[in-house]
């Protein structure tokens, strides 16, 4: 059976390393599926070029996965439109969180055979097994299908247990050699960068969070180590990026993997995403002298009140405790605000604001974006609820056209009042953020003109 799995265009001049097809690579070859990968990120295929590729090569299967959000929903309808067009069009499978939670609509709207709701390792196996052998997919947990007119979704499937039990990511079908090449925060011209992940999930439930998935489940020391070394060896990679959820699930787990990242010596510099209520000194010492340069953190507002609408398990002490903390041991904080959520205002805005300006380090240039009720998120069914929102149809095809506009209003402001407010803070932490880099830029002519630094190799952007 001869599978094309697609890694699509978004734009980018570096993409990132499509990990979550690597894995469904990797479970395929072990299973002795034939596979390709068509690399429209890498060669900036126009979509036309798909319907070509597929009527001069026969595949069985042809696969795309995404995630939630207007650009990733228009370029799947786009991908769809260009298998549907072949004059050869194979079996035709979609995944990912963009589909799972209205695996209906999605079926309907990009005629696509099969939607793999959820984590798709073992039910693709299942599915393909059976389109080999003509059988049922009535049987098969974690899929919608079409039978007929009438959509059929069935039982979801398990979570596997074990995650370590997966293969790794299917490294040698992808241009490696291009995708260590993308840029990370505190990355250097001379580093090579890629994505590692320790573990699954989430213990929390952010109201506007759309992973379906409950709980987390981590990698084994042992295993994500092994898999770093590897690509240190093949790929001369300097710098993973841990693209977990949540690297630091407790305290306890992240302590253990420092250490045994320092006990292998691999000597690498690496950024995660974190929780600023585990941010405590004595973690985040060991995790810098472990490596890690750079932590994402999930603020999303800083008002006590809201945080405890979103759900989001976070006090406002514990941020200001939990940054202080990691701009003191050398670390740079991720930032990370969202407006208009359940019960926001101008004034709660601008406590963002202001603590954006107190502690900000200028690592990352860093705006405030509307909140948004993606399909799966506890705001979704909650708009719907309130008749904000009428259904995915609406909020994909007119609600949600650009990520730093509004899909959904929550507040008491007007659109016009939520905008001119929001336009103001960012106009704010955009000036902040120049006027750091200026500084920089002036530090750097004092140091070679009056200083006569010869180590200095010109202005550059990168």
């Amino acid at each position: 059976m001869r599978i094309l799995l697609i890694v699509y265009d978004n734009d980018s001049y570096i993409h990132t390393f499509p990990q979550g097809l690597a894995y469904i690579s990797s479970v395929l070859l072990k299973n002795n599926f034939e596979v390709t990968i068509y690399n429209q990120d890498l060669n900036h295929y126009p979509d036309e070029h798909l319907t070509q590729y597929l009527n001069s090569n026969i595949f069985d299967i042809v696969g795309l996965s995404f995630i939630g959000g207007y650009y990733q929903y228009r370029k799947a309808l786009k991908i769809s439109d260009a298998i549907n067009k072949s004059k050869h069009r194979p079996f035709f499978i979609l995944g990912g969180h963009g589909p799972s939670p209205e695996p209906e609509y999605f079926l309907n709207k990009t005629e696509a055979d099969v939607v793999v709701i959820g984590e798709g390792e073992e039910t693709i196996i299942e599915l393909l097994n059976a389109l080999g052998n003509r059988k049922s997919l009535s049987s098969i947990k974690g899929i919608a299908y079409k039978d007929g007119d009438k959509v059929v979704i069935n039982e979801r499937r398990d979570l596997i247990k074990d995650i370590d039990s997966i293969p790794w990511p299917a490294y040698e079908l992808f241009p490696i050699q291009y995708y260590r090449l993308i840029r990370w925060t505190h990355s250097t011209n001379k580093d090579f960068v890629m994505p590692v992940l320790s573990g699954r999930g989430c213990k929390f439930k952010c109201n506007f969070c759309y992973r379906m998935d409950q709980g987390f489940r981590a990698r084994s020391n042992e295993a994500i180590i092994e898999e770093i070394k590897y690509l240190i060896n093949r790929y001369s990679i300097s710098y993973i990026n841990f693209s977990d959820e949540l690297l630091m699930s407790s305290e306890q787990r992240i302590i253990g993997l420092c250490e045994d990242i320092i006990k292998a010596k691999l000597n690498i510099k690496w950024d995660c995403s974190g929780r600023l209520n585990y941010a405590k000194p004595e973690v985040l010492k060991i995790m810098k002298k472990a490596g890690c340069v750079f932590i994402n953190y999930g603020i999303e507002a800083y008002d006590d009140r809201v945080l405890k609408k979103m759900n989001k398990c976070l006090t406002t002490d514990q941020i200001k405790k939990g940054i202080e903390a990691t701009l003191a041991s050398q670390i740079s904080p991720g930032f990370n605000i969202i407006f208009g959520n359940i019960g926001e205002t101008k004034e709660t805005l601008m406590k963002g604001v202001d603590f954006l300006l107190k502690y900000d380090d200028a690592a990352q240039m860093r705006t405030i974006r509307p909140v948004t009720p993606y399909p799966g998120s506890a705001l979704y069914y909650y708009a719907i609820e309130r008749g904000l929102l009428k259904d995915v149809e609406d909020f994909y095809e007119n609600k949600h056209v650009n990520s730093d506009l509004l899909s959904v209003n929550f507040t008491n402001m007007t659109d016009d009042e939520f905008y001119e407010a929001l336009m103001e803070a960012n106009k704010i932490l955009l000036q902040n953020y120049h006027d750091k880099k200026r500084i920089l830029i002036d530090e750097q002519l004092y140091n070679l003109y009056i200083k006569r630094n010869i180590s200095f190799r010109g202005f550059r952007q990168t």
